[in-house]
């Protein structure tokens, strides 16, 4: 038996990853998917305090007081980020770590670092108009690739995204270098320079296993079955 703790990303919360949690069950795994604070069954917490180092604490509170040792960490898009502060700071807790279409920071980077300039400019345009000058409103399903069936569910569960969780930089130590297990999962049908070419460089890196999935930025809605499946190789 495995533990996983699947760590969600921007505007999203644990409510994502209900198709998968049920199959990692299935197969004798222990999983935990905790909602970050200030977003989904944690927003009436949304303050402009919260930041990724929160997030990260967040994470690295459940593995305290849980007790969870030997966890495979997984992080979608910005639970990338999350997930390499946990692992920095507590790997000697964490045997894997699996991103899916998401980031893999060096120390020193933020979300808006690897993000097109183009890009930023229209979320701080967003926050400045309806995001009280701290919050970032959701994008929509569809801009994800969510499939059609399901972009309803998911517009409905969205919820604003501190900025300072986009703008923090992350420090890390280098520690979570000891980690041999590692996932990169790219969704095929969701363009994104900048996954692209982090899928690109970690192919050629022999610490890291990259797979493609032919569907949205959303995997874990759009192929549950399919990520399970791949995560379960971590196990």
């Amino acid at each position: 038996m495995a533990t996983f703790v699947l760590v969600h990303g921007a505007w999203h919360g644990g409510w994502c990853w209900s198709r998968v949690t049920p199959q990692l069950q299935a197969l004798g795994h222990q999983v935990f998917a905790p909602t970050l604070s200030g977003l989904a069954d944690r927003s009436h917490l949304l303050s402009p305090t919260i930041n990724l180092q929160t997030h990260i604490r967040d994470i690295t509170g459940l593995l305290q007081w849980e007790d969870l040792r030997d966890v495979i960490l997984v992080g979608h898009s910005y639970g990338g980020m999350v997930i390499a502060g946990v692992a920095d700071a507590m790997v000697e807790r964490v045997s894997a770590l699996a991103v899916i279409d998401g980031y893999v920071p060096e120390n020193g980077d933020s979300a808006f670092s690897h993000r097109p300039a183009d890009r930023n400019a229209e979320t701080l345009a967003m926050v400045r108009a309806q995001g009280m000058g701290w919050q970032i409103p959701p994008y929509s399903a569809a801009s994800f690739g969510v499939n059609a069936a399901d972009q309803a569910w998911v517009d409905g569960k969205l919820t604003p995204q501190p900025l300072a969780c986009f703008s923090q930089p992350i420090r890390l130590t280098g520690d979570s270098d000891k980690i041999t297990r590692k996932l990169y999962l790219r969704a095929g049908d969701y363009p994104n320079a900048h996954f692209s070419a982090l899928a690109d460089k970690l192919t050629a890196d022999p610490g890291w296993q990259v797979t493609e999935m032919a569907c949205g930025h959303d995997i874990m809605v759009d192929q549950p079955d399919a990520l399970a499946a791949a995560l379960a190789t971590l196990a």
